[in-house]
């Protein structure tokens, strides 16, 4: 397939070398000369606009940084320039009640699109192992899983149209809760006399199994290696965190439903990144403690 890709960034890029390594002809865009030179290098053809990108493409990826930046490359540039019949996927992580407006355009527009926001982080983009939760009709998810698989270990058909980020915003918020949860109770383990690699021992088989105490370890030199044993550096952004609780918090408020769990775990990360912790992974929360 010809394959248009917008958004080169940490997890773009990565995503669109699994794309080439599958044997599909993608077309790249990114404003980042830095990050299209990457592309280049591997095996992307690249494009200095967006209309230039999605010529003749068969589907369209879009990997942007928030909802305001995704409806206007695709009401802008995608829709009066991509052909007739091409598939649009935006994988970005945006608000639900954008990620529907955005595909009714494009419905009415002629095309199919489905919102396919992925898990996993930088390493798993890099890997081809992201777990994508998808928005969709059945038909469009059928089509949609050509281009996603190669950068996939899971494709899952979430529902209709927002559906993938509904998902992704409920993820992230459970993710963000047991994050701190995790650093809590291993700092409170150190604090009380207990040795932290031995509560990991314990914890990590016993029913405090999480993913952020036995697959990241937010502690330096305890548990498995994790941004922890590197100063916090690469990994999952706090600021990205930030940006996806307050997303889970709008769509929590537009559904009417409470999640006070939620609110205060968004407060934490608030109070983080405006102490300058914004660039550090989000397990550096255990630093705070």
């Amino acid at each position: 397939m010809k394959i248009a890709f917008i958004g080169l960034g940490n997890m773009g890029g990565g995503m669109a070398a699994n794309l080439v390594k599958a044997g599909h002809d993608v077309q790249a865009f990114d404003l980042s000369e830095e990050a299209l030179a990457r592309a280049g290098e591997n095996g992307c053809a690249t494009f200095s606009t967006v209309p230039e990108a999605v010529a003749g493409v068969d589907a369209v990826v879009t990997m942007l940084p928030n909802g305001g930046i995704v409806k206007s490359v695709y009401t802008s540039d995608v829709f009066s320039r991509a052909p007739a019949g091409a598939l649009f996927l935006d994988c970005s992580t945006i608000d639900v009640d954008t990620a529907r407006e955005v595909e009714k355009l494009a419905r009415e527009a002629g095309y199919e699109m489905v919102d396919a926001p992925v898990s996993g982080g930088i390493a798993a983009a890099n890997g081809g192992t992201l777990t994508f939760m998808v928005g969709g009709t059945e038909a469009a998810f059928a089509k949609a899983q050509t281009v996603l698989e190669p950068m996939a270990k899971k494709v899952i058909h979430a529902g209709a149209i927002g559906a993938g980020q509904v998902a992704k915003m409920c993820n992230n918020m459970l993710l963000a809760i047991h994050m701190i949860g995790t650093c809590e109770a291993l700092k409170l383990a150190e604090k009380a006399g207990l040795d932290p690699q031995m509560f990991y021992e314990i914890s990590s088989n016993a029913t405090g199994y999480n993913w952020s105490l036995n697959d990241y370890t937010p502690a330096a030199g305890v548990g498995v290696t994790s941004p922890a044993d590197n100063d916090y550096a690469g990994g999952f952004a706090s600021a990205l965190m930030l940006k996806d609780l307050r997303l889970a918090m709008q769509g929590a408020e537009s559904a009417g439903a409470t999640v006070p769990m939620g609110e205060h775990a968004m407060k934490i990360y608030e109070a983080f990144c405006e102490a300058g912790g914004g660039g550090k992974d989000f397990g550096a929360i255990f630093t705070t403690l």
